[in-house]
């Protein structure tokens, strides 16, 4: 049996995959409210597919509780959030989770973690845990997750797989695990190897972004577009230059680089100037709206509403939101009063929050689109009397203003 402890954004989907693919898995998580909304049949956060996992791995017979369970087979999927001020990885949730699994586990256990840490974390945090509960016996292993909100059940099926293991044997044996679902091809290698690729992969991307970014604040200096630069460099074939936007959000690519920046002051400087650029650009699309209210007048678009609370389009994930970011700068400047709507969030997050599409737009005089949710780009044409800053190329007319 395996217990997954975290049912959060990664450990529940997961969780929801294994069960329905023949292992017997009992989901834990410490949130009360999360554990009874499992158990009374509804998932806790939106996705494409999510529904139908869960719905298969209730009859296969997943369990959810608060309780640890006594088993040989852990995976931890809880938060690692970074410390803003030494940009070090926050191992708290991590060293919290192993604590209690060791009063807990069977003899031999094995201990996965699929929380993304930053190299040498299991190493520094979680083995001395293992060691002063006397647990050696304990196998650990690290296998970090690579799926994105909004393709979650796909990706978890097709994505390649990295397993890090002190002992290649028990490393092996999680990757059978792992490939009761997994279509894709499982690499077995060492703990530290396996820690560093996952901060890789999404440092690399973090770094393209900020790229275009900068390309897009230099453009916009000089009245060039940047989309058509960018799209004609993409035609040389060892070119592939990502697209411009109001920031980055997530729990991956706007935390996991920060884990180098912290542990290799520095050596990473080049990750370090990206991130701050990426950090930037919610500021940065905060003066384009007061450059566009200057220049049409204050008094004809005195009512600006951004479109999208999420940081992604099509998901319900609003982690380190780009328009959370320019809300909190809104706020510092001693401003207030844009209006915010997004479809896929709820419930009131923030002040002049708006439930419907058309509500929001009589609302308002200026539309700045921060997520390209699918609607957004469905009714374009009920955009037509608004003053538009489009940060995503959507639409692609001369009257509408770009980053």
């Amino acid at each position: 049996m395996v217990n997954v402890i975290g049912l959060g954004y990664i450990g529940l989907p997961t969780a929801l995959m294994m069960a329905s693919h023949g292992v017997e898995v009992v989901g834990t998580d410490c949130n009360k409210e999360l554990v009874a909304t499992l158990n009374a049949g509804q998932t806790t956060f939106r996705e494409d597919g999510l529904d139908e996992l869960f719905q298969g791995a209730v009859k296969a017979g997943i369990k959810f509780t608060t309780e640890y369970q006594m088993t040989d087979t852990y995976i931890i999927s809880v938060p690692t959030p970074y410390d803003k001020f030494s940009k070090k990885v926050d191992a708290c949730y991590v060293v919290g989770a192993v604590q209690d699994v060791m009063k807990v586990a069977s003899q031999r256990a094995t201990l996965v973690i699929e929380s993304t840490v930053s190299p040498g974390t299991i190493e520094k945090f979680v083995r001395p845990v293992i060691t002063g509960a006397n647990r050696t016996d304990i196998q650990l292993v690290h296998a970090p997750e690579r799926i994105i909100p909004g393709n979650m059940v796909y990706e978890l099926l097709h994505n390649n797989r990295t397993i890090g293991a002190d002992d290649k044997v028990i490393g092996k044996a999680v990757a059978k695990l792992y490939a009761s679902f997994c279509q894709g091809e499982i690499v077995v290698t060492d703990v530290k190897t396996a820690e560093m690729t996952k901060v890789v992969e999404n440092t690399f991307r973090a770094v393209n972004i900020a790229f275009a970014n900068e390309l897009a604040k230099i453009c916009r200096h000089d009245n060039m577009d940047v989309y058509e630069i960018i799209k004609i460099c993409n035609m040389h074939p060892r070119v592939n230059i990502l697209q411009p936007g109001p920031g980055v959000g997530g729990h991956c690519i706007s935390v996991d680089p920060w884990f180098l920046v912290g542990d290799y002051p520095s050596l990473a400087r080049v990750i370090d100037e990206s991130m701050k650029t990426n950090d930037g650009m919610p500021d940065f699309v905060l003066n384009r709206i007061y450059e566009i209210m200057k220049e049409k007048s204050m008094k004809n678009i005195s009512r600006v509403g951004l479109y999208g609370l999420a940081y992604k389009e099509n998901v319900d994930d609003m982690r380190e939101s780009p328009t959370l970011q320019l809300l909190e700068s809104q706020e510092r400047h001693l401003a207030t009063g844009l209006k915010v709507y997004d479809p896929f969030i709820k419930k009131d997050v923030v002040k002049n929050q708006y439930h419907s599409l058309e509500k929001f737009l009589d609302a308002v005089d200026m539309v700045v689109i921060m997520v390209g949710h699918n609607e957004i780009k469905e009714n374009v044409e009920k955009l037509k009397d608004k003053v538009i800053l489009d940060c995503h190329n959507i639409i692609r007319k001369p009257n509408v203003y770009h980053i």
